[in-house]
């Protein structure tokens, strides 16, 4: 997959409360696993959302695979799908089945094969004793898995993940980690989980809007806790 930003900057609001939270990013993405960290308020979040059109740039273009955003956007949520920090804003259905079969209910294909999708997808992330069990009792790591089940059951090309662990205890966020790092798409993911990059191809790192360094994980690291303690 190759997503190209152009001079995009993007401003909330207008006005005497237009807050610009990215200012002119230029990139071009065409690796496995990508990282972005920043401190909060970095813009980071800003240029998740700009990757599968849940927002569009103020200014400049945003391409993935040579849609653009702002006027592909139906097509571009088929090829990448999109992980929030909180589960519980992504949860839909009653059940942990009915919640992962959501996805598909406009696929067109028969019950037996979202049936299929829907039972490989409990059996590999370890949901299959709790397919019947109301999805908001789970536990946080639970929720999370279950979130990535839903937006994988629909095949996407590439998963974009905000913060996914930020919820989450150590043995979750470690947990989520290794299911990441066996996904077959391309994944870009955001966090403050540091440890999460170890093995990312290049790791971008966001300050007031723009992205100050662009590197692989050990170098990109270094550079921002150099940013958050210069005395570091």
């Amino acid at each position: 997959m190759r997503i190209e930003l152009e001079r995009v900057s993007h401003t909330f609001g207008d006005g005497s409360t237009a807050r610009t939270v990215l200012r002119d990013v230029t990139l071009t993405l065409t690796e496995r696993r990508i990282g972005v960290i920043g401190h909060n308020g970095s813009g980071k979040s800003t240029f998740l959302r700009l990757l599968n059109a849940l927002i569009v740039p103020t200014s400049g273009r945003v391409l993935v695979d040579g849609l653009d955003t702002a006027r592909d956007a139906r097509e571009l949520r088929r090829r990448i799908g999109f992980l929030f920090t909180d589960p519980d804003a992504q949860i839909i259905m009653p059940t942990v089945s009915e919640d992962i079969a959501f996805g598909l209910r406009r696929s067109g294909l028969s019950p037996e094969r979202v049936d299929a999708r829907v039972r490989d997808l409990l059996v590999r992330f370890g949901l299959d004793a709790h397919a019947g069990h109301p999805a908001h009792l789970l536990s946080g790591g639970q929720k999370q898995l279950l979130a990535l089940a839903a937006v994988l059951i629909t095949k996407p090309l590439a998963l974009v993940m905000d913060e996914p662990t930020t919820l989450l205890d150590l043995r979750n966020a470690a947990m989520i980690g290794r299911v990441v790092a066996d996904l077959d798409q391309t994944v870009i993911l955001a966090t403050h989980h540091l440890d999460l990059l170890a093995g990312f191809d290049r790791v971008l790192v966001f300050h007031e809007g723009r992205v100050v360094a662009d590197a692989p994980p050990a170098a990109a690291i270094a550079a921002y806790r150099h940013l958050m303690d210069p005395e570091s």
